[in-house]
């Protein structure tokens, strides 16, 4: 049996796993899918100093409160940020990292200097509510990035997102242990739908790696392609 912790991307919240959940936990492994502090089902807590670091505290205190070990990680999007953050604070308790069509920093890297067009894009629509600055409104143009199309998808995930603190797109990542997080074996998986705003050859480079995937999809794939990830996600627990 496997552990599986799956960690969002902006915007979202533990939700937007519901579509892949059932077939991992139908295999008989472990699923945890939290919520970051001011999304989702906790966007009650939204407060100034919500950033980064307190994602990352967020998951390491699930590994811990769960006692989770031989975790596959996986982060999606902006869950990459996080879940790198996390592999550097509690290695021991990772086996694997995925990173879901997700940002890989560097260490001292933000989200802004990793992918610095569409945070660009994000940024244009931002608002100040209560001293945060939101970013990734529900209404605002900079969502069409998640690739949901199909109506009822688009009803189903327009009524749950939740704008985003700005602030954690811009803190840069900081890590303890660069040189021990490249031990954590590390999975990629891109979607055609990002693969064609990369740089040219980017497809071509990733062809040779045996411990990447390219599923025809848009970003948000976990909703519209959970198969398609279970299916990558069983195989690592099998490994």
């Amino acid at each position: 049996m496997a552990t599986y912790v799956l960690v969002h991307g902006g915007g979202h919240g533990g939700w937007c796993w519901q579509r892949l959940t059932p077939l991992l936990r139908a295999a008989g492994h472990e699923v945890y899918t939290p919520t970051l502090t001011g999304l989702g089902e906790r966007a009650h807590l939204l407060r100034p100093d919500i950033d980064l670091d307190t994602h990352i505290t967020d998951v390491v205190g699930v590994l811990r409160y769960e006692d989770c070990t031989d975790v596959i990680l996986v982060g999606h999007s902006y869950g990459g940020m996080v879940i790198t953050g996390v592999a550097d604070r509690a290695a021991e308790r990772i086996a694997h990292l995925v990173y879901l069509d997700a940002a890989i920093p560097e260490n001292e890297q933000s989200l802004v200097q990793v992918a610095g067009e569409l945070m660009a894009a994000a940024r244009a629509g931002s608002r100040v509510v209560d001293g945060v600055e939101l970013v990734l409104w529900p209404d605002s143009d900079a969502v069409k990035y998640y690739g949901i199309t199909e109506p009822g998808d688009v009803a189903w995930m327009w009524d749950r997102l939740t704008p985003h603190p700005w602030k954690c797109f811009e803190q840069p990542l900081r890590l303890k242990d660069p040189a021990a997080l490249t031990r954590i074996p590390r999975t990629e998986v891109h979607t055609t739908s990002s693969l064609s705003m990369a740089p040219p050859g980017t497809a071509e480079a990733l062809a040779g790696n045996e411990r990447t995937w390219v599923v025809d999809s848009g970003h948000d794939l976990m909703v519209t392609a959970p198969t398609a990830v279970a299916e990558i996600l069983l195989q690592l627990g099998a490994d």
